[in-house]
Order: structure tokens, then C-alpha cells, then sequence
């Protein structure tokens, strides 16, 4: 099971359009609070499209607003609809969409009176099934354009300012401010990093839709480190994003630094859609960021930080090899147990139980089915025996439904040594395999 689903997306289109569909305050608000769901390091906020609420990946790395997953939101109207080609990351040829006008998204007092949206007609890209709650859609560069946007990822919200006046003094005193740039439409930063004993000096896009901590392109100077793994890196527009994993000595941000990071190396093919600005060799992705509380400021081209809790924990990652997805739902019958009801009676004083005979019922309810849909060559899954389309029966003993599938990854990332039991169906068989997870880096 992967650790994470990672996400990060390039738009290439030769379509564009400068449309005023930048997110605004409404009223006379000087702040916005948006409450959060953080799932496998990504952020996902609710977001009224057309006057339907969806649910959205924030997403720095972006330019457009996306969506997909439509086949159950058909009471959706789109406006001035055209079809148009689209192609990003992933190894793949371009995909068919829509690109739609003037549709109004608003959520928590911001507004986007005329919005422009780009829709993916393949229903096979599906975000859901690999984050386990519904998932519609992307927003980016429009949601951060106009405002000062603060994540504070312990608390799970984000506070939209429409300037710096009214957080100027604690932006002062209690982050660190670091230059980045606005390049077509997205941030980057420049640290430094450590890899094969070589300091380099680093250009990243800060991509808050990428679940990884960094990402490195191979060039002439960057090698991938001898001990490394191949690994499944996510899904982009045009098909899976393949690469390898690797621990590099250090990577910086600013004053910031980080040991003994998880970097991931995409493929050239992976990245081959992507137009690339001067200088840049990567990304850096939600699990550093979310060891802060930042705020972005897109108009001065700063970045402020300022460590939580969670700053000094290690980085991990999915020792076992196998990434589980939902793959539909299945009844599932439960038992509920009733409370037993004392009833005195009122010339008696005597006592009975009113529910002595019947203290439980079943109900039926519907339950997520998880599939294994990878598996990492030369994994402590693999070697045990599980294979590609396994569906599991049992966790550990526990059936799996008992658990969300943000719950399953970090189980499948825990220390070294910890044994995982799972009972898997298999052409109609039930099969039992045990593996330890095992450190390949």
C-alpha cells in the first residue's frame, strides 16, 4: 500500500484566457476562515460551483481550476462550453475535456464571479477512490492571487486576508520571512540540498497539491543516489507517474533544515509535458509544509514560516509496497447492541428489564472495499506472495472497512519490523500472507 497519493498537475494547453476570476472577500471582512480536511498531507476545501458544493484540492502547483468526477453531479450547469485537448504529467498522450466561462465559486465570504474551469471528460480519472473522500476537483493560482492565504496545518484551516495590514505585526515577530517568486502563475523558492555528499543550490515549485516531502529532475549535475527503490509517484493528467525513491543527507529552506529526507525522482518520461521554468530541478510538497504554518503572499513574493509541532518528526515512507485504493462499496451486515432499559413498576416497585429478550438487531450498511492496484518490485509485499487486483478481506484480523484509507498508510509506513497480516480474495480464494515491514533505503 502506498503511503500517500501524491498529486501534482501541469496544465498545457494552448488555450488560455485572462479572465477576471480571481477570488475576492465579500462584505467588509478582513479575514476569511476555511476549515479543512488533511488527508495524506493534502489540503481539501468545500467550494460552491454554480451554487453546488464540491470538494477541492488546494493546489499552489497549478495554474487552472480542474474538475472531474462529475458522473454523480449531473444537476451542475456549465457555461459556454467548447472542447478542448488537455496533457500534463504522466507518461500518456493528451486527454479530452471542456473548458467552461463566466461560472460563479464561492466559499466562506470569497467569491469568483466569472470563473473559468477546465472539466476532464475521463471518468477513469478518478481522485476519490485513492483519497477516500469525494473529490471533484483542483484549485490554484486563482485562489491565492489576490489575497494573503495563512495555512495553519495543526489547527486544519486557512484564514484568507484581502491585505497585510491586519497581520503585519505578527508576520513580524513570529515568522520568517523568505523571498519566492511568481512565475507563469505559481511560486517557487530557492534553497539547498545535499545529495551524493554535493551541495547544489536548488530551485522548487512550493506545491502544496504534492503529498511528498521534495521532488528532484536528474540533470547533468543531480544523479539519482546509488541505494534508491523504483516506485509509483502518483497520477498526472496524461497517466501514472513513475520514478524512484531515495534519502538524500540534507535538504534547506532558508534556515530551515531537514535530515535525512524522502526524495522522490520522477522519470524524464513522467515529465515530459511539463514546460519547465529557468533554473528550476523540482518541487517541495506537503510533508515539509505541513512542519509550518505558512502564509503566501503572492503580490509581495513572500513566504512566511514558522515551525508547529510536528517540525522534528522523522520522514517516512510505504515500506510494504503495495498501494490499496477503494474499489467500490459492499453491504455489510452489523450487530448493535440496546441498552438495556430498567422499568419499575409504579405500585410494585418491582423491577423488569424491558428489553430481556431482545437486546440486539442487525442492520445493513454500506462499506468501503479496498484493492491492492500496485505493488513495488522487489517489496516486502511482493515477496510474500500479493499480487496487483487483491482484494483484502483482513488487516491484522480487523476487516478493513474498521479503518479509512488515510488509516491503512500509516499503518503500511510504521517503524521497521512491525508485521502486517493481511487475508486477501483472490479468484473467488481466500489467501493469508504475512510480511515485515522492511527499510529499503
Amino acid at each position: 500500500m502506498k503511503k500517500y497519493f501524491m498529486l501534482f498537475f501541469g496544465l498545457l494547453t494552448s488555450l488560455t484566457m485572462q479572465a477576471q476570476d480571481d477570488f475576492l472577500i465579500q462584505g467588509h471582512s478582513n479575514k476569511v476562515t476555511i476549515p479543512f480536511k488533511l488527508i495524506n498531507n493534502l489540503i481539501f476545501i468545500p467550494i460552491k460551483v454554480n451554487g453546488v458544493e464540491l470538494n477541492f484540492l488546494l493546489d499552489s502547483g497549478v495554474e487552472e481550476t480542474i474538475m472531474f468526477s462529475m458522473e454523480e453531479q449531473k444537476e451542475i450547469s456549465f457555461n459556454n462550453v467548447v472542447k478542448i485537448k488537455l496533457r500534463g504529467l504522466g507518461s500518456e498522450e493528451e486527454i479530452e475535456g471542456l473548458k467552461s466561462t463566466n461560472n460563479v465559486l464561492e466559499t466562506h465570504s470569497l467569491k469568483s464571479s466569472t470563473h473559468l474551469v477546465y472539466i476532464i471528460l475521463d471518468q477513469n480519472f478518478n481522485l476519490s477512490s485513492h483519497i477516500g473522500i469525494p473529490v471533484n476537483g483542483i484549485i490554484g493560482y486563482k485562489f491565492f492571487k489576490n489575497n494573503l492565504v495563512e495555512i495553519n496545518y495543526s489547527k486544519k484551516k486557512i484564514y484568507v486576508y484581502p491585505n497585510k495590514e491586519s497581520i503585519k505585526d505578527r508576520l513580524e515577530k513570529k515568522f520568517k520571512s523568505v523571498p519566492i517568486s511568481i512565475e507563469r502563475s505559481k511560486p517557487y523558492i530557492t534553497t539547498t540540498a545535499v545529495v551524493d555528499s554535493v551541495k547544489i543550490s536548488a530551485k522548487l515549485l512550493i506545491d502544496i497539491g504534492n503529498s511528498d516531502a521534495f521532488w528532484i529532475f536528474e540533470n547533468n549535475k543531480i544523479k539519482l543516489p546509488k541505494k534508491n527503490f523504483p516506485d509509483f509517484l502518483g497520477k498526472g493528467f496524461s497517466g501514472d507517474i513513475e520514478g524512484h525513491r531515495a534519502k538524500i543527507a540534507k535538504f534547506s529552506v532558508d534556515e530551515f533544515d531537514f535530515k535525512n529526507p524522502i526524495v522522490a525522482f520522477p522519470d524524464s518520461t513522467s515529465i515530459r509535458n511539463v514546460k519547465m521554468v529557468p533554473g528550476r530541478i523540482g518541487s517541495i510538497g506537503g510533508e515539509v509544509l505541513k512542519r509550518f504554518t505558512l502564509v503566501l503572499d503572492y503580490a509581495d513574493e513572500k513566504l512566511y514560516l514558522k515551525k508547529n509541532s510536528k517540525f522534528s518528526e522523522p520522514f517516512t515512507y510505504n515500506k510494504s509496497g503495495i498501494t490499496v485504493q477503494h474499489n467500490g462499496l459492499q453491504w455489510v451486515q452489523e450487530t448493535l447492541h440496546l441498552e438495556t432499559v430498567q422499568v419499575a413498576n409504579a405500585l410494585s416497585d418491582v423491577s423488569y428489564d424491558a428489553k430481556k429478550d431482545d437486546n440486539f438487531k442487525y442492520k445493513f450498511s454500506l462499506k468501503p472495499v479496498y484493492e491492492i492496484v500496485n505493488i513495488r518490485k522487489k517489496s516486502a509485499a511482493e515477496k510474500c506472495g500479493l499480487k496487483k487486483g487483491d482484494i483484502i478481506v483482513s488487516i491484522n484480523n480487523a476487516v478493513p472497512y474498521k479503518y479509512s484509507l488515510q488509516q491503512i498508510n500509516s499503518l503500511l509506513k510504521s517503524e521497521d519490523d512491525v508485521w502486517i497480516n493481511l487475508e486477501v480474495e483472490r479468484d473467488s480464494l481466500i489467501l493469508k500472507f504475512r510480511f515485515r515491514l522492511e527499510d529499503e533505503l
